[in-house]
């Protein structure tokens, strides 16, 4: 009889790792509450449209999403990151927008070997030298929108430009991304702390300088805040702004209204986008929400289906990293951008469209489609990459 319970204990062991996977935990952590909460409810709302399309299910197995508030703060973000992946033991995790939370997040995630899809921040540090296996994004390198728009104004005749940035890792980035690629110019240049929703004191200097334009990024509400009060001041008929697509996209417009009509922005996606996928997102988003999605509502939705075919691909199996890694890399997914595939540091290689804000045939403002600045743009961190 002992010899029988052995073998009988041993057979458990032997079956536990193949029933170990019987759902999959995605930690969503982002910022939902405070003056840049829109955005994270943006993200939320794609990738919850997603799950909803999916059956609440991926690979066969049924998704438990574990929720938690960043508040775009690093120290709250690394609480509920820890708790996610020490408690909750979460297979994949998603959703941080702000790149001071991510980079404070990171480490803990990588040491647990959990896999972070990253529906918002792109920093430059992980695109580069601290590249990691466990960290793909799916959206952007911070640098990339910025750096599209900085070739826009240079082909264009902009000679003398005033930068304006939230002071974190992510505004520095699109700072630096802006500046890479525009050989104009800079006739000011101001950093602003993140949340804030005062520029009185940036406009008065902004004034005095007699730019030819200005390029900003200040994200949620400080953007929105930002072009009321920029307009207001008169300032857009002595320097037009221009922007990254995700400071001038359907969320910063909702706020702002008329105001934002003739605003140049870039981006790697626009809801005007001809393929199948995006159309069959934009009519899904506009059913269940009433509104055009954002970009972040967009990459929100990417992030979900990205992890569902990756975990179709491996059949469930989550224990074997390296071909859920390499399931992951493959990206075989319809996405709404149209193509695009990862590089080698694990960013994608993608186009970058020029965008204006204006009125469509219903009288709703909104972001119309009206050119290609860059055409499968690889960022400018992955020679730095030490993966192959």
């Amino acid at each position: 009889m002992k010899k029988l319970i052995v073998i009988a204990a041993s057979g458990l062991l032997v079956l536990s790792p193949a029933s170990a996977a019987d759902k999959v935990k995605i930690g969503f952590l982002s910022t939902l509450s405070g003056p840049l909460a829109v955005l994270g409810t943006e993200a939320q709302d794609g990738f919850n449209l997603a799950l909803r399309e999916n059956n609440n299910k991926v690979g066969g197995l049924p998704v438990e999403v574990l929720v938690g508030d960043d508040q775009a703060s690093p120290d709250a973000g690394k609480q509920a990151a820890d708790r996610m992946l020490k408690r909750d033991k979460v297979d994949f995790m998603t959703g941080v927008l702000f790149s001071n939370v991510l980079l404070t997040i990171a480490p803990s995630v990588f040491a647990a070997k959990v896999f972070y899809i990253s529906s918002g921040a792109g920093p430059a540090a992980l695109a580069g030298a601290q590249c990691n296996p466990f960290f793909f994004g799916i959206g952007w390198q911070n640098d990339g929108q910025s750096e599209a728009m900085g070739q826009y104004l240079k082909e264009n005749g902009f000679k003398n430009v005033y930068l304006l940035a939230a002071n974190y890792a992510g505004g520095k980035d699109n700072i630096t991304g802006f500046k890479r690629t525009f050989d104009g110019g800079i006739v000011g240049e101001s950093y602003v702390k993140l949340g804030a929703l005062d520029f009185s004191s940036e406009l008065a200097e902004i004034r005095a300088t007699k730019g030819d334009a200005l390029f900003f990024f200040l994200p949620g509400a400080m953007g929105t805040n930002f072009i009321k009060q920029y307009v207001a001041a008169g300032l857009d008929k002595q320097m037009p702004l221009f922007a990254p697509g995700y400071d001038a996209d359907e969320d910063t417009i909702a706020g702002v209204g008329a105001p934002m009509i003739g605003l140049r922005n870039a981006s790697h996606w626009a809801w005007d986008l001809d393929n199948p996928a995006n159309k069959h997102f934009v009519e899904a988003f506009q059913s269940a929400y009433r509104r055009y999605p954002s970009v972040f509502s967009f990459q929100g939705y990417e992030a979900f289906n990205l992890i569902a075919r990756a975990v179709s691909d491996v059949k469930g199996n989550l224990e074997d990293k390296d071909a859920l890694r390499d399931a992951i890399k493959a990206a075989r997914f319809a996405s709404a951008r149209g193509d695009f595939k990862f590089n080698t540091n694990q960013f994608p290689i993608q186009n970058y469209y020029l965008r204006v804000v204006q009125k469509d045939g219903t009288g709703t403002i909104t972001n119309r489609t009206i050119g290609t600045i860059f055409k499968n743009h690889t960022d400018s961190y992955a020679s730095l990459c030490p993966m192959k």
